[in-house]
Formats: C-alpha cells, sequence, structure tokens
C-alpha cells in the first residue's frame, strides 16, 4: 500500500479566479479543480489517498515527507508556482510525479525536479503506474496511447473535496471539441472528436455534490455541445433528474456560439436551470476570426445570436482576444462597444497567447514572432509579437480596454440593460415548475434568495475596498427596486457587485503599475 498526496498548486490572481471577491462571498476559492478527485478515483482501494488544494488550505512539507507519492497537477499560470513546491520537494528527497495541461504540452519544464512525468490523459496510465511502482519497475515518462474512453471513467472522489471552501463545484461531462481554433490547446491534448459520459454518470455525479452540500454546478466541458445529440441526452437527464428533488441546483457551462442555432438545446438548457454559459467570441471582426479558424462564430450576426440566447434566460459570459494578424490599435474600441451592445455583463479580454504544440505556436514559430520570455515578463504577459501593432500598444489598448469595462457606471450600464430594462428571464422554468409543482418549496427559495443577496450586500457594504464603487451599486440597488424584479435578480445584483470589486480591484491595480499583468 502507497500514501499518495495529490496537489493542486495555488493559483495567482486571476480575472476568473475572483480573488478579491472571495472573502465577500464567504468562500475561498472558485471551484476545486477536478484532477485530483478524478486520480483519487482511479486509485485502488488499498491506497491511501489525501489531497491538498493550497487555494483553500497551505501546503504542510513536514507532512509531506511521510507521503510514499507526491503527485501535483497544474496550468499554464501555475507554472510559477508548481517550480517552487517541486523545488522544495526535491530539497527533501520526495518522490514525486507530475501531470496536467503545463507538462503535457512542454514536458521538459520541470524534467530535473520529477521522478515520473505524465502526458495528456491519465485513466489508462495512473493504475498502471502504481502496479509498476509497486513492483520497483516504474517509468519515468507515460503517455496513454488511445484517448480515455469516457462511460468507464469511475466516480470522482469527490467525498476527499472540501467543497463548503468552494463558491461552486465542477462536473465534467465530455472531453474533446470538434472545433480547430488555431490558438487553442484543448483540441492538441484531448482531440477533435467529443467524448461523452453516459448521462447516468453525470447525473451520478451531480447526485454526488449536491449531498456534499454544493448549490451551483459548473459543467466545465471546454464546449458542453461538442456533441449537441448527447448534450440533449444528459440535459434530459438533468431535468429529471431537478423535478425529483425540487430544484436544489443551477448550473452554468461552457459552448460555442452555434448554440444559438439550435432552439430546442436552448430550451433543455433553460429547463435544467443553467443559468449562464460562457461563449468564446473572441472578436467582432470576421476578418479576425476566419484568421484563427473559429468558423462557427461567422455564420450570421454575432450580435444577434448573443442576444438570442440571453433572450431564452442564458446570461452570456464572454471571452475575448485583441492582438489577431487583423487587428490593429482601432480593435480595442470595436471590442467595446461589441461587449456593450451585446449587454455581456462579465467579459473577460486578454491578449492573443500561444500555447506550445498548437498551430498557432507553430505559425508564429516559423515566422519569427514569438518572444517566449515576454510571457514571463510582468509588464508584457504575452509571447506573441503582433502584426499590425507593437507589443506596448497592444499591452496599453488592451489595459485600457479593461478599465473601460470595468469602470463600474459602464459595468452596470451592461447589467441594467440585461437584467433591469432587458428582464432577462433568469431560473424561469426552475420558479414557474416550483411555483406549480412545490409551492412551499417556491416560498422557501424566495426568501433564501432574498436572505442571500442581503448577505452579500452586508458584506459589500462593510468592506472598506468598495468604498469608491458604493454610490454606483446602491443606484442599481435602487433601480432594480424601483422595477419590482423578482428577488433572484436582487441577488444576481449582488453577485455582481461581488465581480466588479474584483475586476475593478484587479484591472486598477495593473493599469496604475501596482501589480503584474494578468493575462487570463
Amino acid at each position: 500500500m502507497a500514501r499518495i498526496c495529490l496537489i493542486n498548486p495555488r493559483f495567482e490572481t486571476s480575472f476568473w479566479g475572483l480573488n478579491h471577491g472571495m472573502p465577500l462571498l464567504g468562500k475561498k476559492s472558485n471551484m476545486p479543480v477536478l484532477a485530483l478527485p478524478v486520480l483519487a478515483g482511479l486509485t485502488p482501494p488499498e491506497h491511501e489517498v489525501v489531497l491538498i488544494d493550497e487555494n483553500v488550505e497551505p501546503i504542510d512539507f513536514d507532512v509531506l515527507e511521510s507521503f510514499d507519492i507526491v503527485g501535483l497537477t497544474g496550468m499554464t499560470v501555475q507554472r510559477d508556482r508548481m517550480r517552487e513546491i517541486l523545488e522544495e520537494l526535491r530539497a527533501r528527497g520526495i518522490f514525486v510525479v507530475i501531470g496536467g495541461p503545463w507538462v503535457s504540452v512542454v514536458e521538459d519544464w520541470f524534467a530535473d525536479l520529477v521522478d515520473v512525468t505524465f502526458v495528456g490523459e491519465a485513466e489508462d496510465t495512473w493504475p498502471r503506474f502504481l502496479e509498476e511502482w509497486a513492483r520497483g519497475e516504474h517509468q519515468t515518462r507515460y503517455e496513454q496511447a488511445e484517448k480515455t474512453d469516457m462511460t468507464k471513467v469511475p466516480l470522482p472522489r469527490y467525498d476527499l473535496v472540501k467543497f463548503h471552501d468552494y463558491a461552486m463545484g465542477c462536473v465534467q461531462t465530455s472531453r474533446g471539441c470538434p472545433f480547430q481554433c488555431e490558438f487553442c490547446d484543448i483540441i492538441v491534448i484531448f482531440g477533435r472528436k467529443p467524448r461523452i459520459k453516459t448521462p447516468e454518470q453525470v447525473v451520478a455525479e451531480i447526485d454526488a455534490q449536491r449531498r456534499l452540500g454544493c448549490r451551483v454546478v459548473f459543467l466545465v466541458d471546454d464546449n458542453f455541445i461538442g456533441n449537441k445529440k448527447a448534450a440533449k441526452q444528459i440535459l434530459r437527464a438533468i431535468i429529471d433528474w431537478q423535478r425529483k428533488h425540487g430544484y436544489p441546483l443551477a448550473f452554468f457551462t461552457e459552448a460555442s456560439l452555434d448554440l444559438a442555432e439550435d432552439d430546442e438545446l436552448l430550451q433543455l438548457m433553460v429547463e435544467a436551470n443553467l443559468i449562464a454559459v460562457f461563449i468564446g467570441i473572441e472578436s467582432p471582426d470576421e476578418d479576425a476570426l476566419r484568421e484563427t479558424k473559429k468558423y462557427q462564430n461567422v455564420r450570421g450576426s454575432m450580435i444577434d445570436r448573443v442576444k438570442k440566447v440571453q433572450d431564452v434566460g442564458l446570461e452570456v459570459y464572454a471571452g475575448m482576444i485583441v492582438g489577431f494578424d487583423h487587428d490593429d490599435t482601432s480593435v480595442f474600441d470595436r471590442q467595446y462597444e461589441f461587449l456593450q451592445r451585446t449587454r455581456v455583463v462579465g467579459a473577460m479580454a486578454g491578449m492573443l497567447s500561444a500555447i506550445p504544440k498548437t498551430p498557432l505556436y507553430e505559425r508564429l514559430e516559423a515566422e519569427g514572432r514569438l518572444d517566449n520570455a515576454a510571457a514571463d515578463d510582468p509588464n508584457i504577459a504575452t509571447n506573441v509579437i503582433p502584426l499590425r501593432m507593437t507589443v506596448t500598444e497592444m499591452r496599453d489598448g488592451w489595459l485600457d480596454l479593461m478599465d473601460r469595462l470595468y469602470d463600474a457606471d459602464h459595468f452596470f450600464e451592461r447589467f441594467d440593460a440585461l437584467f433591469i430594462e432587458g428582464k432577462l428571464p433568469l431560473a424561469s422554468a426552475k420558479m414557474e415548475w416550483l411555483r406549480r409543482h412545490r409551492p412551499l418549496a417556491y416560498l422557501k427559495n424566495q426568501t433564501l434568495t432574498i436572505l442571500g443577496g442581503l448577505v452579500m450586500l452586508a458584506r459589500i457594504w462593510s468592506d472598506p475596498r468598495t468604498r469608491p464603487y458604493r454610490p454606483v451599486y446602491a443606484k442599481y440597488v435602487r433601480k432594480l427596486l424601483l422595477a419590482r424584479r423578482p428577488p433572484r435578480y436582487l441577488f444576481q445584483l449582488a453577485f455582481k457587485c461581488i465581480m466588479h470589486t474584483h475586476f475593478a480591484i484587479m484591472t486598477r491595480q495593473m493599469v496604475r503599475g501596482e501589480s503584474r499583468l494578468v493575462n487570463t
């Protein structure tokens, strides 16, 4: 038997990490990283497994010396902290294995600090490694010959996750994406053929997290609708589960913009109580989208399609990118105008970066337009040398764009246009079902929603960091109350105040040079 500790390193402050907002939510981190409970679920029961997420608890290196195997995962943005941890583990002579997205694309990055490296998926290689380790015959590198059959993946060890420390849970229903966006590493790691869990697997994972206290679950697929037929089957199973249990969960997910082309899919998402969807818009310019092979975004008006998704009751969060070859310094105004017109409240614009092994990386390397040292420069934060502007112009334009997007008045103008004036029909299917079939649960939900919103607003008003923004927050609280929107909209407004606090603090620190640039 082996004693195994699996570690997820601390994330640096990032836009979607909501680091500055977590205290206002009463949580320590946004969501757990699935790699840890997934690996724990793959570990034979004779081994002892402990999970440590440094985002919610510190690492005690003295205690780690008692483990036979210490495993580390991590994304691109965690690579600096990963090195710090690995250096400490190496100094103590601890046996270390490593895997995850970053080493899967740059597998020799920590070569002198690890004993075993896992590239790509590990559903087959992790159990095999444990068998070979027990015999003293393990290899130093493992990579699966075939992609994982998702229908055979066991239930992750969610019982080892401290869900009370997180704002939400997360479930992965599929891997892979059918599209070919030039900058994306998903198709490099997981392939272009979506591989999907069965509806029964998905519901079992959702139910497990609900039992452990989750109330919001992120379906973390990189494209939930990569296989629309399978997505519909999963949604129907979720709808049945929601109705059986009285709609205890809200969901959101990531999807491509062609979601707007399927009315049945949109309706099923609403009935399953999905309340938001993240969509990679990237650019309002068709030439830039064609350049990066994001053809799914050029089939008609993007503004109309975004609004169609919103009109059924799904809030759209948008990923935007500046620095494509067709972009010049006028792109920043076009990005801002697009987001204001589409009423996208939560938008994250980043500078284009080239990830190793992606088609973009290979093309720019061949063109001599990569500066990998600049990616780690706290004043640049991208390795791409743009074509129609300088790196400095791209950085300064990006910072100005973020500053405008997260100006309090501009941010809540978009909220107003979507939630108050636009009357986004948020969670309408859930509330109508509860009202008809479980009236007491409906009243309880209304009461708890009001209390939740008021608790968040009380935390916001008592935090000195929010003082510059409170007049704007108060203005829209009054406007929302006068509009007599249902209680769930007050809850949404409170949550958006927390989001804005995080975005505004982070952006202003970067603009003033008080922190390194965070391009994610």
